[in-house]
């Protein structure tokens, strides 16, 4: 099955690595591979994860402080965003 990341979701990992990289480099690379693993768990099983609460998608707790937002269809596994869980998801549209 096919796995892909949005450009969204890769710079989110992106910013995950670096804003947990300045403090701690081993941490960060023990972040980024649980969030490597559970993409891959979700390409063999991609119900794995709960409804989201976006019509569509659904998500992954992948650590107690984030979350993987996806989408499954026929084709395979599009991961759609990397959510801390102390942050508003969805996210509010500007006013």
């Amino acid at each position: 099955m096919r796995l892909a990341w949005t450009r969204h979701a890769e710079e989110d990992r992106l910013r995950i690595w670096e804003y947990i990289a300045a403090d701690n480099p081993p941490a960060a690379a023990q972040m980024d591979a649980l969030f490597g693993q559970a993409a891959e768990r979700l390409r063999a099983h991609p119900k794995l994860g709960a409804p989201g609460r976006i019509a569509g998608t659904r998500e992954l707790v992948v650590h107690a402080s984030y979350r993987m937002v996806y989408e499954q269809d026929a084709g395979g596994v599009l991961i759609l965003a990397l959510v801390h869980t102390a942050r508003q998801w969805p996210p509010q549209a500007a006013a």
